[in-house]
């Protein structure tokens, strides 16, 4: 959707993105025009920084707030404790199911068509790498996570998991990634800042050169 609204306001005719958000998700999605979209791999396989709200004692069909709840279980007895031993399990290198309500793709149709459908289909383990995740305050049955993630990682699955391991089931309700490689939400800018911009006339100043996506690898001065 972003893509097809940033390529209608610039008319820009080759726009591609680094990384999808999930349809309850805000926050950075970086766009590429032109050439710079042959950078979208570093992007897309960088580390990510997302801000998640999980609603423990309800789990739904999409592991998110979008779906129906599905069970219920009371969380009222699970401690601060209890939430960060189970946190452990979920970082570093782990083995992630994706969920059904995913883009990914099973004999041509994405899963999110199929479940929408009514089928459901075995999906394989993935593994996917994350670095950490930090518990912020809150009251139950919400709690807040802060977690840094690699390529292919599901944050609303994590939210699902979590309540699986506790005993009580859970959700993700909000969730924000606020960083994507080098970009910040801080330096983003809204879809309604863009369409002012080329209203201007001075969208051309909001773009980041394309060496900013590449600043991190290491660099080899040769002569010549």
């Amino acid at each position: 959707d972003m893509v097809r609204m940033v390529k209608r306001l610039t008319k820009e005719k080759k726009v591609g993105h680094g990384g999808t958000l999930d349809p309850i998700a805000e926050g950075v999605l970086p766009i590429c025009f032109g050439q710079a979209t042959r950078l979208m791999d570093p992007l897309v396989d960088g580390m990510k920084l997302y801000r998640t709200k999980v609603r423990l004692g309800e789990t739904t069909a999409t592991y998110d707030s979008d779906g129906t709840i599905v069970s219920t279980a009371d969380p009222t007895g699970i401690t601060r404790q209890d939430i960060e031993t189970a946190l452990i399990n979920f970082t570093g290198v782990i083995a992630q199911i994706p969920p059904m309500y995913s883009a990914l793709k099973h004999g041509g149709e994405r899963l999110y068509a199929l479940a929408r459908a009514g089928f459901a289909v075995e999906r394989e383990a993935r593994t996917v790498k994350v670095s950490r995740i930090e518990m912020r305050e809150g009251e139950l049955p919400d709690r807040g996570l802060d977690s840094e993630c690699g390529r292919g990682v599901y944050v609303c699955s994590i939210g699902h998991d979590l309540g699986i391991a506790l005993g009580c089931g859970g959700h993700v309700i909000n969730l924000q990634r606020r960083k994507a490689g080098p970009f910040r939400i801080e330096d983003g800018v809204s879809p309604d800042a863009l369409a002012e911009a080329v209203a201007q006339g001075t969208w051309h100043e909001l773009i980041h050169t394309p060496d900013t996506v590449v600043q991190n690898i290491p660099a080899a001065t040769v002569s010549g």
